[in-house]
C-alpha cells in the first residue's frame, strides 16, 4: 500500500476501535446494570473497570478479606500496572474509618503476593469517587474521580507480564474468596482484536513466574531492569530490623533496587520523610526518577540527594554559614606543601603531593582527628604506606599548615562541610528530621559522613540502613562501622550472593582485574578479591580489541557502536578513567554523528544516546552494554600520568604506587561490572 492508501486507512482504522470500544462499553454497562446494589455512579466505574478486563486485566469483587476482619475494600484489580486494592464511593471524600479499612486491605493483599515474591510496590491503594472529577493524594492513597480511573489505570507503567497477571491474580482469588451468590458475569466485554488476551494456560507455578519477571525485565530497557526486585529480595525489603541494619554483597548482586523498594516501603509505613543518600552527585538525580516510576504515590515523600548538597542544605537551614571555596583551598594546600611538605619525610616516600592531601582528607579530616594523639596510633586502613612516627609528625605539621592557611583565606573544604553538619546535628537533639536514612554505596563516604547520618535516626528500630561493598571502593582510606558507634547486630547484617546482572563471562573478566586484592570491608573482615556468587546464567559477551595506533583503535571502536542493534545506544555506556579522555571521545562520537548523554546530564529516563562518562561516575549505574577504551592505558607504565609516583630513584615499587595501582584496578572493576551483556576492552599495543 502506498503511503496515501495507508494515510487513508488510519482515520478508517480509528473508527473501527472507537466503535468497538463503543460496544466495550455498552456491554461493560449492561454487566454493571445487574449490580443492583450499589448507585449509578458506581456502576459505571465497576464498567469501566470491566473494559479494563479486555485489555488483559483482571477484576476480583466483594472478596473475604480473611484474617483482616477491619479491612473495606470493593474490588482487587490485577493488570499489567500492578495490584490495586479498590474503594468505590459515592458523595464526597470518605472518612478516616473507611481510609483506615482500605489500608488493611492493602497490607493483607501485600502479604498474599509476597509469598509469589512480588514487591510490595505493586500493590498500590485506590478511592474512586463515583460522580466526582478527582486526583489527589491522602497520604500513601490515592483519590481518583470517576472520570480519572480509566485513563490512570490504562496509562500506569507496565510491571507485569500477561502470565504474571493471571498467576496473582488467580492466587489472590484463592486467598481471599468471593461470597456466595455473586450477581455480576465478570466476562470481559468483547476486546479490539490487537488487544485480545491469549487464552487462558493454567495456573503458573512460583519458578514460571519467576523466570516470567526476570525474562521481562531483561528485555525491556535498562532503565527498567535497574528498578527490577527479584522476587528473591521481597523479604529484605519488608524486614523489621530493630536499628542500624547493613546490606552488601559483591557487584550485581541487587543492593541499590532493594535499597530503592526499601525506601518505597518505609514511605507507605511512616508518617516521617525518609532521607536516600549517596556520595556521587549525579545518582540522586538518576533514583528519584527511578522511583517516582516504581512508586508515584510515595515519592514526594522521599528526599534524594548526594551527601555534600544535603549538608550544605541541612546547614544553610539551621543559619550556620558554610564558605565552601574549592578552588581557593586547593591554593592553601599547594602553599603548605611548598612551604612544608616539599622538604619533608614525606617526600621521601612520595614526592607527588596528591597522596598527602589524601591524607587529610579521608584519613585526619575524614576522620575528624583533632589532635596529633589521635592521629599518631589511628589505624590508616586501606592506606598501603608504612608511616613511622616522625613521618606522623610530618604529616601533621603538614595538615596545620594548611589548616592556617585555609582559615586564613576564610574558606572551608568538602571536609569542613560535613563536620560542621556533624557538630549542628549532636548540638540540636529535638525531634529527627527523618523517619529513616538510606545510604548508598557507603564505602564511598568518610567516616563523619557516617558519623553524620547516624546522628539524625540513631538506633531506632528501621532507622539507619548501610548500602555498599568495599570491592567497590574508588577512593583512598577507609573505616569500620564500628568506629562511628554503629553496632549491626545478627540478621541486621545481610550479605546478597546473587549477581542478577553480569552474564559469566563479564564477571570472569571482571574479578581476573582483582583476584589478587584481598580487601578489609567495613566490618573489619578480610576478603579475597575472588568471591564466589550464584548466577542467573544469562548469556553475555566480552570483546577485546588490540589495535597498534590510537587512530586505529578508536576506529574499532566506532565500528562496535554502529554494529549495534538499532536502540542499542539507549542501553550503552562508553567509560573513560578520565575527564580528559572523556572530552576526546565526546569530540570524536559527536564528529562521527553517534549521540551522546554524559553520565553528569542522566537523570535516569531513557534517552537514545550513547551515555560517556568516567567510571566513578558510572557507580551505582547500570548498562546492557558497556565499551571501555584504552582501559589498560594508565597501568602502561605502572601508574597513571600526572601521579609521579615511586620513590626518589624513580622506581614505581613504592607502597604509594602499589596502593595507587590497587585503587586503579577497583576503578576499573567497577567500570567492568556496569555491563549486563556485552563489555567491549579495548587498547592500543604501542
Amino acid at each position: 500500500m502506498g503511503a496515501g492508501g495507508a494515510a487513508a486507512q488510519r482515520p478508517q482504522d480509528a473508527r473501527r476501535q472507537e466503535r468497538l470500544l463503543r460496544e466495550q462499553w455498552e456491554a461493560a454497562r449492561r454487566q454493571a446494570l445487574r449490580w443492583g446494589a450499589v448507585g449509578e455512579g458506581e456502576q459505571r466505574v465497576l464498567a469501566q473497570l470491566l473494559v479494563l478486563t479486555a485489555r488483559g486485566w483482571r477484576l476480583l469483587v466483594d472478596r473475604q478479606w480473611s484474617g483482616a476482619r477491619t479491612a473495606d475494600a470493593d474490588v482487587l484489580l490485577v493488570g499489567p500496572g500492578g495490584v490495586f486494592v479498590l474503594q468505590v464511593t459515592a458523595g464526597g471524600e470518605p472518612g478516616d474509618g473507611r481510609a483506615a479499612g482500605l489500608l488493611t486491605a492493602t497490607k493483607a493483599a501485600e502479604s498474599a503476593v509476597a509469598s509469589l515474591g512480588m514487591s510490595p510496590v505493586a500493590v498500590q491503594p485506590l478511592m474512586v469517587l463515583a460522580g466526582r472529577r478527582f486526583d489527589a493524594s491522602r497520604g500513601r492513597i490515592r483519590l481518583l474521580g470517576e472520570h480519572e480511573i480509566g485513563p490512570v489505570l490504562l496509562s500506569e507503567r507496565h510491571r507485569l507480564r500477561a502470565e504474571s497477571v493471571r498467576a496473582i491474580a488467580d492466587h489472590l482469588e484463592r486467598v481471599f474468596p468471593g461470597y456466595a451468590g455473586l450477581a455480576v458475569d465478570l466476562q470481559p466485554p468483547p476486546a479490539p482484536e490487537h488487544h485480545r488476551p491469549g487464552s487462558p494456560d493454567g495456573l503458573f507455578d512460583l519458578e514460571g513466574l519467576r523466570d516470567a519477571a526476570l525474562k521481562g525485565a531483561l528485555e525491556g530497557p535498562i532503565e527498567q531492569w535497574m528498578t527490577f526486585l527479584h522476587p528473591d529480595q521481597v523479604a529484605l525489603v519488608r524486614r523489621n530490623w530493630a536499628g542500624p541494619a547493613r546490606i552488601s554483597g559483591p557487584a550485581g548482586t541487587g543492593k541499590t533496587v532493594v535499597a530503592l523498594h526499601r525506601a518505597a516501603h518505609l514511605a507507605r509505613r511512616t508518617t516521617g520523610r525518609i532521607l536516600y543518600v549517596t556520595f556521587a552527585n549525579n545518582l540522586p538525580r538518576v533514583q528519584s526518577t527511578f522511583l517516582r516510576a516504581m512508586a508515584p504515590a510515595v515519592a514526594d515523600r522521599v528526599d534524594f540527594s548526594s551527601l555534600h548538597s544535603w549538608a550544605q542544605e541541612f546547614l544553610q537551614e539551621r543559619g550556620t554559614p558554610v564558605r565552601l571555596h574549592r578552588d581557593k583551598a586547593e591554593t592553601a594546600f599547594s602553599l603548605a606543601w611548598k612551604n612544608v611538605g616539599r622538604r619533608s619525610p614525606l617526600a621521601e616516600l612520595d614526592p607527588a603531593p596528591a597522596y598527602w592531601r589524601e591524607e587529610i582528607d579521608y584519613v585526619i579530616k575524614g576522620r575528624g582527628l583533632t589532635r596529633f594523639e589521635e592521629y599518631v596510633s589511628v589505624p590508616r586502613r586501606r592506606r598501603k604506606a608504612r608511616l613511622h612516627r616522625a613521618h606522623r609528625q610530618s604529616m601533621w605539621e603538614l595538615y596545620e599548615a594548611y589548616e592556617a592557611l585555609r582559615c586564613e583565606r576564610g574558606v572551608h573544604d568538602f571536609n569542613d562541610v560535613l563536620s560542621l553538619a556533624l557538630a549542628e546535628a549532636a548540638r540540636r537533639r529535638e525531634q529527627p528530621p527523618y523517619a529513616a536514612v538510606i545510604v548508598d554505596e557507603v564505602q564511598d563516604l568518610t567516616l563523619v559522613g557516617v558519623r553524620l547520618l547516624h546522628a539524625l535516626v540513631g538506633d531506632v528500630p528501621n532507622g539507619l540502613l548501610l548500602v555498599g561493598d568495599g570491592q567497590q571502593t574508588v577512593y583512598p582510606g577507609g573505616f569500620r562501622l564500628s568506629d562511628a558507634g554503629i553496632d549491626i547486630r545478627g540478621d541486621r547484617g545481610q550479605v546478597l550472593r546473587t549477581n542478577y546482572r553480569n552474564s559469566k563471562q563479564i564477571l570472569d573478566a571482571a574479578l581476573t582485574v582483582v583476584a589478587d586484592d584481598a580487601f578489609e570491608d567495613l566490618d573489619g573482615e578480610r576478603t579475597s578479591g575472588r568471591r564466589d556468587v550464584d548466577l542467573t546464567y544469562h548469556d553475555g559477551d566480552v570483546v577485546r580489541v588490540a589495535r597498534p595506533t590510537l587512530e586505529a583503535h578508536d576506529g574499532a571502536l566506532l565500528d562496535a557502536l554502529r554494529s549495534l542493534p538499532d536502540g542499542a545506544p539507549a542501553d550503552t555506556a562508553l567509560l573513560c578513567p578520565s575527564m580528559r579522555a572523556v572530552g576526546h571521545y565526546q569530540r570524536l562520537l559527536t564528529q562521527s554523528g553517534i549521540p551522546v548523554c554524559l553520565l553528569e546530564h542522566y537523570d535516569g529516563r531513557a534517552v537514545d544516546a550513547v551515555k560517556l562518562g568516567t567510571y566513578r561516575r558510572a557507580k551505582g549505574l547500570e548498562f546492557k552494554n558497556v565499551l571501555l577504551p584504552q582501559y589498560d592505558a594508565v597501568f602502561a607504565h605502572g601508574t597513571p600520568a600526572g601521579t609521579a609516583g615511586g620513590t626518589a630513584g624513580g622506581t614505581e615499587t613504592s607502597e604509594t604506587a602499589r596502593e595507587r595501582e590497587e585503587l586503579l584496578r577497583s576503578q576499573l572493576f567497577v567500570a567492568m561490572t556496569r555491563a549486563r551483556d556485552l563489555l567491549w576492552l579495548g587498547r592500543v599495543t604501542t
